[in-house]
């Protein structure tokens, strides 16, 4: 069965006024219309994040040549309906195509019940596909270490979408500050840049792939703290072991005043301790800023492995936003807060975000920094 790979389901008014989203026939049970499929894909969608369940869709488009001749849309749908369990949910996503929202099923039960609707049925003006939320997420993670398009195919997200206008603005804000930040911390740039130099051999910048929006891969710009030729597994065993929740195993605090970072990393270097704990290794993202990667605000963006292990729901802070230098969590939560509450927190100002609220953001950052709280 085909993966649809460009449909967008974002709900369509339609022409004819009994298609509207009043419409709504009981005796058929679950059936909905325009923005009220929609709606219910958001809730079916947060449910399965939560409950960690598989949610299956089938799709049915009519097809172009179709498209322009008379065809009962209604009663295919009853049609539909009638021939699929009680717990599924059927309705218009647009005016021509038709949803088959199944709660609790894999890709395998998604096909089983397609076969169904095809059996018995000829539906040759309709183009049918099948798509399970999120196994392809984490296959396409897994695979290319990125967020395939085809992976995410339809849109299931509820947060407040920006204009155009909006992120516009953000972006010439972006460009304005990242070339105002990299002047004015210019001299102490060039001071770190001779310091690495002086202290270790190995390049000063230190280049890593990570995950942008909708889980694009770009390269991320750091100031060098540690010794060249470092293995990863110390940090790849640490976020595994943040993530799956076991804070009093990787508290490098205590109870009352938690901290969720690597304490004294054995593969940083004298400099490298000190430009961590005042968080000048991350100054190079300015120009990460500057290329569009990233934005001055936002939630920080992951590694490939990282984000591997990622819950579903926890995909939002990269599918939805450009990551940034700073952030909510970095401001409130910082090395204090355990991960679930982290992602909160992502989320929160995904959903919340404005150009006010990245300045007061920014300027937190800047007192949070100066006190080198968080950081070690």
């Amino acid at each position: 069965m085909k993966k649809s790979e460009d449909l967008l389901l974002k709900p369509t008014p339609f022409s004819n006024p009994t298609h509207n989203s009043n419409h709504y026939r009981p005796d058929f049970g679950k059936i909905f219309y325009d923005s009220s499929f929609i709606e219910q894909l958001r809730l079916e969608k947060l449910r399965a994040q939560r409950s960690r369940s598989a949610l299956s869709i089938i799709l049915l488009t009519l097809n172009k040549e179709a498209s322009e001749e008379s065809t009962d849309m209604i009663e295919i749908l009853h049609d539909v309906r009638s021939k699929t369990r009680d717990t599924d949910i059927c309705g218009f996503v647009n005016q021509e195509t038709i949803g088959v929202l199944l709660p609790d099923t894999d890709e395998t039960g998604a096909k089983v019940i397609c076969g169904k609707l095809i059996n018995g049925n000829n539906y040759p003006k309709f183009s049918i596909t099948t798509s399970t939320y999120p196994d392809q997420i984490f296959e396409s993670l897994v695979k290319n270490g990125c967020i395939r398009p085809d992976a995410y195919p339809f849109e299931l997200e509820d947060s407040r979408r920006a204009s155009e206008l909006k992120l516009l603005v953000k972006r010439g804000v972006d460009i304005i500050g990242s070339i105002i930040g990299i002047f004015t911390l210019m001299p102490v740039m060039l001071i770190t840049v001779f310091a690495i130099k002086a202290t270790s051999p190995g390049p000063v910048i230190f280049r890593q792939i990570r995950l942008g929006k909708q889980g694009i891969p770009f390269t991320f710009y750091k100031f060098r703290s540690m010794h060249e030729g470092m293995d990863d597994q110390i940090h790849r065993e640490y976020i595994q072991d943040f993530i799956d929740g076991h804070h009093v195993k990787i508290n490098q605090g205590n109870e009352e005043k938690p901290l969720f970072k690597i304490k004294s990393d054995p593969r940083t270097t004298r400099i490298g301790r000190f430009i961590r704990k005042t968080s000048i290794d991350e100054l190079p993202q300015l120009f990460n800023v500057l290329q569009g990667d990233m934005s001055l605000v936002g939630p920080r963006p992951p590694l490939p492995y990282e984000a591997e292990k990622y819950q579903p729901w926890h995909l939002r802070r990269i599918l939805e936003m450009k990551p940034g230098i700073t952030g909510l969590w970095q401001v409130e939560g910082r090395s204090k807060t355990g991960w679930d509450d982290a992602v909160r927190l992502d989320i929160r100002y995904i959903q919340n975000w404005s150009l006010l609220f990245d300045l007061k953001i920014l300027l937190r950052t800047v007192t949070e920094v100066l006190r080198c709280r968080g950081a070690v």
